[in-house]
């Protein structure tokens, strides 16, 4: 009996906890649903719920072609981290050769270059090769993150040494060992590179602002921002909130999908 007290009132506390922590969340969508007259009046129970401000945000703004931008840029930047990290990671913790020790050090030392240092180079490469406004500037600068293939540099060294020795045996090249018992083994790890990745590329706002300025190539975050300037006073709060809705809603729902992922990728590595 007493054990089954201490288990519900566990379970009451981690729910009461996880209200709590999405409480900010339940409130912002309150709000992009509560009616501009109301919002006026304080009133933040009303009797009826609209959704006039999604509407709005539709209407007055290209957001449907900001959001196509937005999963594009994320979706081609997590795919082509996820290869090229992947390889990179296998060469550096598999593959002997001369200088690996110091190729490895010289990426994991990129981890402490803020990005903000290399903006005006970066800004300036792409303006010389008129690529700024357009997906390849958007993506390409992202490509080359130390941080995806320190991860799976990691994650391939703590693989045992017998797994290629058997496929070995069995007369399997470099090639095949890496696609079909390595790639398998790294799932988790390729997982949660991927959702961090994408909620990154996704929330990214600098860059974008930066090498987008024309409106067709705006990211959801920089055209969200720009409607802000022009239509939070007229709309009032609920279009900002629903403006936030719209923008974290992919997140939310990665996140909610592949959040076992994320966790297994964590406790994978604490192990190691």
């Amino acid at each position: 009996m007493a054990r089954t007290w201490a288990r519900w009132l566990s379970h009451a506390l981690l729910t009461a906890l996880a209200l709590a922590w999405m409480s900010p969340l339940l409130w912002v969508i309150l709000l992009s649903l509560t009616p501009n007259e109301a919002l006026a009046r304080g009133d933040l129970a009303p009797r009826m719920l609209t959704t006039a401000h999604y509407q709005t945000l539709l209407a007055v703004s290209q957001a449907p072609r900001w959001f196509l931008n937005s999963l594009l840029v994320a979706g081609t930047m997590t795919a082509a981290t996820l290869v090229l990290s992947s390889l990179a990671g296998y060469a550096l913790a598999r593959i002997p050769f001369r200088g690996r020790n110091g190729v490895f050090l010289f990426i994991v030392a990129g981890l402490a270059v803020p990005e903000q240092a290399i903006f005006l180079p970066l800004h300036r490469m792409f303006a010389e090769l008129e690529l700024h406004n357009t997906y390849t500037a958007l993506i390409a600068p992202r490509l080359a993150g130390p941080f995806g293939v320190f991860l799976m540099t990691q994650f391939f060294r703590a693989v045992p040494r017998e797994m290629e020795e058997a496929a070995e045996l069995d007369h399997a090249g470099r090639v095949r060992t890496f696609l079909f018992i390595m790639l398998p083994l790294a799932r988790p790890a390729l997982t949660t590179l991927g959702i961090f990745t994408f909620l990154y590329a996704w929330n990214d706002f600098l860059w974008p602002m930066v090498s987008a300025t024309d409106p067709d190539m705006y990211t959801l975050t920089v055209g969200l921002s720009s409607l802000q300037g022009n239509f939070a006073q007229s709309e009032s709060l609920g279009f900002v909130m629903a403006s936030a809705v719209v923008a974290s809603s992919p997140m939310i729902l990665v996140y909610l999908l592949f959040q076992r992922y994320i966790v297994r990728g964590m406790a994978l590595g604490g192990v190691r």
